[in-house]
């Protein structure tokens, strides 16, 4: 969604860290370039010049310009700006409110309103255990309430029974009367939408907010529409008066400028993304470390977040004894590839990653794309148990049975050999004895880094079981890890050879075709 934007402001911003010194003239000269950034990525232009005027009165002053590093001191004025032009700290769904708590959703025909209702109820039931209800109120667009019925079904989540010919403030009614009778904490109304703000449109949301009493009324908007989306939301919180708001497709290829205009225009916080198509990709939207994605410091905290939920401890802990025994066959090489595709691939994973986020269009331009994981897993799938545990038995006639079996070729599957012999050479290095093996040093050398104790969760050296970090630990890992320096602007982190940037502690380790140390991903081939 930032990539362009992010482009942009990371060259601007870097020709002013590599300057010893600051005039006027070239803070002037580079808020030119920033609003003109801000400008082609759709953000309102009031929005835009508020934001240049308040980085410049913070920039030009003499304490700024004869600082020590007055370029990097530019970047954290722009830095903060932007986390408070997205709200300032992230607000989540209220539920503070007598049971049942009513949740209207509102927005525009075809902004995703149906199934973004889906997805805060599958959050709302797998991650706080509440009991909900969704109704349907879209008594026009055909099959609506049908859609709704068919998600709660796959979701596990209940629907208000369909009654055809009542109207959308009936249904509402009914629905907080339901959710009373069967103990329901929260009941979700998904209203109708139109192809634009009508006056008709206006009265029913009125009606239904004051037949329901919704606590919290979100407004469901699509990242992609840039500037009208900010009129949308102006128009709805003017007539209805909404709490919050939702963006849905921010993993689109849009300009972003909804996202960062929309709070500062209606006032009102963002308090979701949708990242994708399934139930689970539903995220909260966090000010600080979106602003961080967007000026390339990378998002740790929410790397190690979808970490979290994606990656299973106990396949994490069989693994990381393996390794420790040195260990490392093609079965387990593709359990590497499904957990990286799992946490966004290789462009998700480098994205969060702080002075990563450049790599992506190298490694796109040398064919290093996600489609290449599911390929190579296509491969390891073709092979019998036998040849995925010792790959020495894969002679020509086996491959050509396997590249068949995998719509692959011979050179596909012999790169995948290459790639796992290296791989399985570094497990045994680093399961080595003296001092632990070098995996433990590896991994006790960022734990120390980042204040998570030597040994990272006992698991052989692995990474902590991260399930059970509390989100407030998060925060504190994610100040630790700028302190240590991995959070800087243009610094990245360091310790990675041939990167911009590293995860430091790794020890100057190599895997093949990555320049630095890289624990848990698989090695990357050099193209040829």
């Amino acid at each position: 969604m930032f990539e362009n934007l992010q482009d942009r402001l990371g060259s601007i911003l870097n020709g002013l860290t590599g300057r010893g010194a600051l005039s006027e003239a070239d803070v002037s000269a580079a808020l030119r370039e920033v609003r003109r950034a801000l400008l082609e990525a759709d953000v309102a232009l009031d929005v835009v010049r508020s934001f240049t005027d308040r980085v410049r009165e913070k920039a030009v002053g003499a304490e700024i310009l004869k600082s020590i590093k007055p370029g990097q001191m530019v970047v954290k004025i722009v830095h903060d700006e932007l986390i408070e032009m997205l709200g300032g700290e992230g607000v989540g769904i209220d539920l503070h409110a007598p049971a049942p708590v009513v949740v209207m959703m509102v927005g525009l025909q075809g902004s995703g309103k149906t199934t973004t209702s889906a997805k805060i109820a599958h959050r709302l039931s797998t991650r706080e255990k509440k009991k909900v209800l969704m109704a349907s109120l879209d008594t026009r667009r055909p099959a609506a309430q049908e859609q709704l019925r068919q998600l709660g079904a796959q979701a596990n989540i209940d629907t208000l029974p369909i009654i055809s010919g009542q109207s959308p403030t009936d249904i509402a009614a009914r629905a907080v009367q339901a959710a009373k009778l069967g103990g329901h904490d929260v009941v979700i109304l998904d209203t109708a939408g139109r192809t634009h703000i009508d006056e008709p449109l206006m009265v029913e949301m009125a009606e239904i907010k004051k037949r329901s009493n919704p606590h919290e009324i979100l407004l469901v908007a699509d990242s992609l529409t840039g500037q009208d989306a900010v009129n949308l939301a102006r128009s709805f919180d003017e007539r209805v008066g909404i709490t919050g708001l939702v963006l849905t497709r921010m993993d689109g290829d849009g300009r972003g400028g909804a996202a960062l205009s929309m709070r500062a225009v209606t006032g009102k916080p963002i308090k979701l993304i949708g990242v994708g198509e399934k139930m689970s990709e539903l995220e909260e939207f966090h000010p600080r470390r979106i602003a961080d994605r967007i000026l390339g410091m990378g998002d740790i905290v929410s790397l190690v977040e979808r970490a979290s939920e994606n990656i299973d401890a106990e396949k994490a802990a069989a693994m990381a004894a393996k390794m420790a025994k040195g260990k490392f066959d093609l079965d387990d090489l593709a359990d590497q590839l499904r957990q990286m595709q799992k946490m966004g691939g290789m462009g998700g994973i480098m994205g969060m990653m702080p002075g990563m986020a450049g790599m992506k269009d190298k490694m796109a331009a040398a064919g290093l794309d996600d489609k290449l994981f599911g390929r190579q897993i296509a491969i390891i799938q073709s092979m019998t148990k036998a040849e995925r545990t010792n790959p020495d038995l894969l002679k020509h006639s086996r491959k050509k049975r396997i590249a068949a079996g995998s719509g692959t070729d011979a050179a596909a599957i012999n790169k995948l050999l290459k790639m796992h012999r290296q791989m399985a050479d570094m497990m045994k290095m680093m399961g080595g004895k003296g001092k632990g093996g070098m995996m433990k040093q590896m991994m006790g050398g960022l734990a120390g880094k980042m204040g998570l104790g030597g040994g990272m969760g006992g698991m052989g050296g692995g990474m902590p079981d991260l399930s059970n970090i509390d989100p407030r630990q998060l925060e504190a890992l994610q100040k630790q890890a700028e302190a240590a320096g991995l959070g800087k602007p243009g610094g990245g982190m360091p310790g990675l050879g041939g990167m911009p940037g590293g995860l430091s502690g790794l020890g100057g380790a190599k895997l093949p075709g990555l320049g630095g140390g890289f624990p848990g991903l698989p090695g990357l081939p050099k193209k040829k």
